[in-house]
């Protein structure tokens, strides 16, 4: 699968040199980590993407097939898909739908204005079909993101850091607190810490 810039849309319109299949067969480049010059000569670290090009671009259209969508719905059944890991942009996301509407995988259901709904053709249909491995391999990687996510979340530990805090501060503002409420408290906290020190995993 290619991008959806200017060298991908005249693919789309010359279809007869392999066409919307050439377009979207994804390349297989490497994620995690690359190297990139910050424009001062300094090399930084900058993360890639979860997906290239290609795959975002077959799994928007794999959502196109059962429901017509606009992009924005698309974006949040992507994030809700991996539970908040993963949010296409707006900038990634809309090139890709032009591309394929102009590559005939796609076609406008509704024209809400600002907003336009796409729904599978035929064609792109058959496409999703005929690619269901590798469909299934993105929403794989969706749905071990979205694992890892709630396998992860810290959000019970934030709130029982945020219940703790509120608990000290109306504790030590008493009228009645003094020195020792203060070497209690610090006490109690250290035991805590210590037991979480201990958790074994």
């Amino acid at each position: 699968m290619r991008s959806g810039n200017g060298h991908a849309h005249g693919r789309g319109r010359h279809r007869g040199h392999g066409g919307a299949q050439e377009a979207l067969e994804p390349h297989h480049g490497g994620r995690g980590l690359h190297h990139h010059e910050d424009g001062f000569g300094n090399r930084r670290r900058r993360r890639r993407r979860l997906f290239d090009q290609g795959e975002l671009q077959l799994l928007l259209l794999s959502l196109t097939v059962n429901q017509a969508r606009h992009g924005y719905e698309m974006i949040r059944e992507i994030e809700a898909r991996s539970h908040g890991g993963y949010s296409p942009s707006p900038g990634v996301v809309y090139p890709a739908l032009t591309f394929m509407e102009e590559a005939g995988l796609i076609a406008v259901a509704a024209d809400e204005g600002a907003r336009k709904s796409y729904a599978a053709t035929g064609e792109g249909e058959g496409h999703v079909a005929a690619h269901a491995d590798e469909v299934a391999a993105v929403e794989a990687r969706l749905a071990a993101l979205a694992e890892m996510r709630e396998r992860t979340d810290a959000a019970p530990v934030k709130r029982a850091m945020q219940n703790l805090k509120t608990a000290i501060f109306d504790r030590l503002s008493q009228e009645n607190a003094g020195r020792d409420t203060v070497l209690q408290v610090a006490d109690l906290i250290d035991q805590a810490a210590r037991q979480i020190e201990r958790i074994e995993t």
